[in-house]
């Protein structure tokens, strides 16, 4: 028998949470578990804080031959290592800026002196 450590999925639609269970890998995904060794939310802020496992028994089923699972293989050897990076803080906090719309009635007014003296300067050009 084929044993893999998993994830196995509880919560609601767009709030998952899972437990880190010992299985049958032909078992389905939310089948019959052999044992639970641990939690996954991932709906926490607090990286940290995210994973909880029980690490005698991860590494009891690890030493007599169970596979976890890439993503569980991560999260066991962060949890280890207590490696859970940086978290983002959001970008500080600035007041709008206000736009002028004054400035832009002067350049209307350019504009129109200049394409006259263009007309005119062409009217005295042809004749």
């Amino acid at each position: 028998m084929a044993v893999r450590i998993r994830m196995k999925r509880l919560g609601r639609k767009h709030r998952p949470y899972y437990r880190i269970c010992v299985m049958d890998s032909r078992s389905p995904r939310d089948g019959k578990t052999i044992e639970e060794i641990g939690t996954y939310d991932p709906m926490i802020r607090d990286k940290s804080q995210r994973v909880s496992l029980k690490l005698e028994r991860v590494d009891h089923w690890l030493s007599v031959g169970a596979q976890p699972t890439e993503k569980v293989a991560v999260l066991i050897r962060k949890f280890k290592e207590s490696d859970w990076g940086e978290t983002k803080s959001p970008p500080p906090m600035t007041p709008p800026q206000e736009k002028k719309p004054a400035e832009e009635e002067a350049p209307a007014e350019e504009a129109s002196a200049e394409a006259a003296e263009t007309e005119e300067a062409t009217a005295e050009a042809e004749s």
